[in-house]
């Protein structure tokens, strides 16, 4: 099999070469998960998406995720970053008069998207996800994650936030950091790392202190056992803060807008936006959205 087109795009940035990188590979129903590792490894991005046929016709899409070294069963800027690429280049008229809807298939269920064209001309898009998130296990105590980090255990916590471990796909420790200067200097140290952390996919590490005024939280997002080591703009992790917020914050009902800002460490800034909707005290409805811009596209040899 020769010749299958792939998109390269920057996910939760209205600029190239900043954001969160995605490579998008159409046509990928007779590749092996072996073959879809494999590719994963070689574009070596944090993940890269492959599109299928769906199971249901009237879907737009399959997806399958990879990081360079697993499967996924959800992810958001891959959802996120698919779900604008699609209605760009299937119903581009659509979306610049109205928007569209992309509906995706995943191992979580059916990713209800909408997609539009802001007044910038820069793509958005928007997901619901099927499920709320749920609680995933205890979290580490913050000596702990203090050890896991080299921080000191005062660096961990402020007001009522203290870590937490949630999933909306994978797993993450979340770890609430008193400044933006401890955040920046956090580093891991291995073995402590691996114990504080467990089954967890990452640790996001949060704080008040941000760049942007309009930000509720500036972040950073360590991996374990992925394949990389640090993620410009984590959706899925955004997607679970909806449980730390509502956790430590307690919204009152109704629905809250929130806007996380990720990758600067990096150097590739990020803004994710977070949609919460609170029912009796209870989370009932989590989306996650942001801009996209396209930075390229090729076809593969196989």
């Amino acid at each position: 099999m020769t010749g299958l087109a792939y998109h390269l795009v920057d996910v939760f940035t209205d600029r190239r070469f900043s954001g969160n990188p995605l490579a998008i590979v159409e046509g990928a129903d007779r590749l092996s998960a072996e073959a879809m590792r494999a590719v994963a490894r070689e574009f070596n991005l944090s993940e890269t998406v492959f599109l299928c046929e769906p199971r249901d016709p009237v879907h737009s899409a399959r997806l399958r995720i990879f990081t360079p070294e697993r499967e996924l069963p959800f992810a958001g800027h891959p959802t996120i970053g698919t779900a604008a690429l699609l209605a760009e280049t299937r119903a581009g008229d659509a979306l610049a008069r109205h928007g569209v809807v992309v509906a995706l298939e995943a191992d979580v269920g059916l990713l209800r998207c909408e997609a539009l064209r802001g007044r910038s001309g820069v793509a958005y898009a928007e997901c619901a996800l099927p499920m709320t998130p749920r609680q995933a296990g205890p979290a580490p105590t913050a000596a702990a994650l203090a050890a896991a980090l080299s921080l000191k255990p005062a660096d961990i916590g402020f007001d009522a936030h203290v870590p937490s471990a949630f999933a909306a796909g994978p797993a993450f420790v979340f770890a609430p950091i008193g400044s933006r200067a401890a955040l920046d200097r956090a580093r891991r140290a291995p073995a402590a790392f691996a114990a504080a952390l467990g089954d967890a996919a990452g640790v996001f590490l949060y704080t008040r202190e941000t760049v942007d005024p309009a930000a509720a939280v500036h972040a950073r997002m360590l991996a374990q056992g992925l394949g990389f080591e640090e993620d410009p703009a984590t959706g899925s992790a955004a997607a679970a803060f909806a449980a730390v917020a509502l956790a430590f914050e307690r919204p009152r009902d109704g629905e809250h807008e929130v806007f996380i800002e990720q990758g600067y460490a990096m150097g590739r800034p990020s803004r994710i936006t977070l949609r919460m909707r609170v029912e009796n005290g209870a989370l009932a409805g989590v989306a996650i959205g942001g801009q996209v811009m396209r930075v390229g596209e090729g076809r593969l040899r196989l």
